[in-house]
């Protein structure tokens, strides 16, 4: 059984170290086991079990961007470029990962000691670089990243900071300081789908998103997001979802009982 979807408004991360848990992240059942973690960003829409088993053991953790702008290094991962929730890890970095949950979870839950924002963070930030160099572990060589995943990532970042300003793909890649040819070699390459369809998808799951947790009318969530004209979101979601906007939230409204 699983609880009520809900917009996640930090960083959650999981990390399973006896048995399997199934969550849903942005609609899509996401089961992690033994060793490996998974983590929902900022936005996504999550819905936990409502119960566990008695032999899960697992560790979670939670933070928000102001915790994460106290690090002194940036973690590409949480752009998530892969389009992976779901990391596994060698048998020493998982032994390692391990070990950091244990002691953030000792800290952060010590009723005696007095907790040491240093300290915390020191911890955290060798925790999420454990994370980010299993996360690219099959695409980064000897610490360096390919410069088209690092302008993919780059792109990632540019289109959900204006998703509903609708820039077009030359301006995009003007902004990156490539041609347009080469910008869609490269989205196609890690997201298997051209930049506009890109574009299109990101503002289609957005409108999933806002649909499951505020329920606006079809022409506020058109504004929302950028449209000009609601009659053309519409058609443009049953397009992409291949069902009408009200045939969905009578599907959400099945789904939840309500």
């Amino acid at each position: 059984m699983l609880i009520q979807p809900h917009r996640k408004a930090n960083y959650f991360f999981v990390f399973m170290e006896n048995g399997s848990l199934t969550h849903k992240v942005d609609l899509k059942d996401l089961t992690i086991t033994n060793g490996q973690l998974f983590f929902i960003l900022p936005n996504q829409i999550h819905t936990a079990p409502a119960q566990t088993k008695d032999d899960i053991q697992c560790f979670k953790m939670s933070f928000d961007q102001n915790c994460l702008s106290l690090l002194p290094k940036q973690f590409s991962f949480l752009i998530n470029p892969l389009n992976l929730q779901t990391i596994s890890f060698d048998h020493a970095s998982r032994l390692r990962v391990k070990m950091l949950f244990e002691i953030l979870d000792s800290i952060l839950n010590s009723k005696t000691e007095e907790k040491d924002g240093e300290i915390i963070l020191a911890h955290l930030n060798s925790l999420l670089t454990e994370i980010n160099n299993a996360y690219f572990k099959n695409v980064v060589k000897d610490n360096l990243m390919p410069a088209k995943l690092s302008k993919y990532i780059e792109f990632k970042v540019a289109v959900e900071t204006n998703l509903t300003e609708h820039h077009s793909i030359n301006t995009i890649a003007s902004n990156l300081s490539i041609t347009t040819n080469h910008l869609y070699n490269i989205v196609k390459e890690f997201s298997g789908v051209s930049p506009k369809e890109y574009i299109t998808m990101s503002l289609m799951l957005e409108a999933q998103r806002k649909l499951h947790y505020s329920k606006p009318s079809i022409k506020e969530l058109a504004y929302e997001l950028g449209f000009n004209d609601p009659d053309y979101f519409s058609r443009l979601f049953k397009k992409i979802k291949k069902k009408s906007i009200s045939d969905y939230l009578a599907d959400i409204q099945d789904l939840s009982g309500k």
